[in-house]
């Protein structure tokens, strides 16, 4: 089991947890540097480049570049943390990340902030919903999307420590802090945070938050569900989703990224091969966003609590032909 879940009033952007983090693992590890696009403010890499503007690179708008620069520090020793926006990295400099980063294996961490629909306002050009899909496609990419500014912390703690090219997803609008210092954060474990045997709801990101809200009313209603929080998406931790398949029969997953080829994907792919069961993905479906509030675009593309109660009830239906 995981630490305790807490809930702190207002919350906290994971971008913001990041740049906190990335000047505390700078204190500790010299090796640790830092480059942006033109965005140390939104990325919040602020705090490093003033702390530590000997380690601190502004590449300007050229993120394909970025990335190269980035493999060579690698090669050099030290541990480079490149941050942008999540529709630039991957998005605009994914051939230079698959070539430069991922083929060599080189030790780079590919940090994005602006994530998913929660972007808001900004609209669709802005709302990266599919790069977790184009990640996880990569041989030797960690995958990893926190749930809240604590395990943001822990995160990148652990990458420091972790050899080997890796992507984070971050966002930018306010999420709720589940967990509390008791909770550890291992890369390529899911950390289950409520007991359940009827059906199992398996989330990351800020669908962690909604799954704990979905499970609460389907317990009022005598279901039992299990959650999981799944941060890491690759490797993904088979064992946990195997066990709640086998226990549980029955499995949603949530994610704030398109069904195709993210959590939800991964997840069946697992059952699929091993243990079939009932697996409902609640994502966004083969559309692109909108600009309007985080809140309004959750409800309107099915990324809400009340989504993931109607999404266990299929599965639960399905699992008792």
């Amino acid at each position: 089991m995981a630490g305790p879940v807490v809930q702190t009033a207002g919350g906290k952007a994971t971008r913001d947890a990041y740049g906190e983090a990335l000047v505390a693992v700078g204190r500790r590890d010299a090796r640790v540097v830092a480059l942006t696009g033109d965005l140390r403010d939104s990325t919040r890499l602020e705090a490093f480049a003033a702390a530590f503007p000997d380690r601190f690179v502004e590449c300007g708008i050229a993120e394909q570049n970025m990335v190269g620069v980035a493999a060579g520090l690698a090669t050099c020793g030290k541990i480079p943390f490149v941050s942008s926006f999540a529709v630039f990295v991957p998005g605009r400099a994914y051939d230079q990340i698959r070539v430069l980063v991922a083929q060599p294996g080189l030790n780079v961490k590919l940090v994005s902030t602006h994530g998913g629909l929660t972007v808001g306002e900004d609209g669709m050009s802005a709302q990266a919903i599919e790069e977790l899909a184009m990640m996880r496609a990569l041989a030797n990419m960690t995958v990893i999307v926190p749930a809240d500014a604590t395990e943001t912390h822990q995160v990148i703690a652990a990458l420091v420590e972790h050899h080997g090219p890796a992507y984070v997803r971050l966002g930018r609008a306010p999420v709720p802090v589940l967990f509390d210092d008791t909770y550890t954060f291992t890369i390529g474990r899911a950390a289950q945070l409520r007991q359940g045997d009827d059906v199992t709801l398996i989330a990351c990101g800020i669908m962690v938050a909604e799954a704990l809200a979905a499970a609460e009313t389907l317990a009022a209603e005598g279901i039992e569900a299990r959650v999981l929080n799944m941060a890491t998406l690759k490797p993904l931790d088979e064992a946990a989703v195997l066990a709640a398949a086998r226990e549980t029969g029955a499995i949603v997953t949530a994610e704030e990224h398109t069904v195709y080829g993210g959590l939800g994907g991964a997840v069946a792919e697992v059952t699929s091969a091993h243990e079939p069961v009932p697996v409902e993905r609640v994502g966004i479906r083969d559309v692109f966003g909108e600009s309007g509030s985080p809140r309004a675009l959750m409800e309107k593309y099915g990324l809400t609590a009340a989504d993931i109660v109607a999404a266990a009830r299929r599965a639960l239906a399905r699992k008792r032909r």
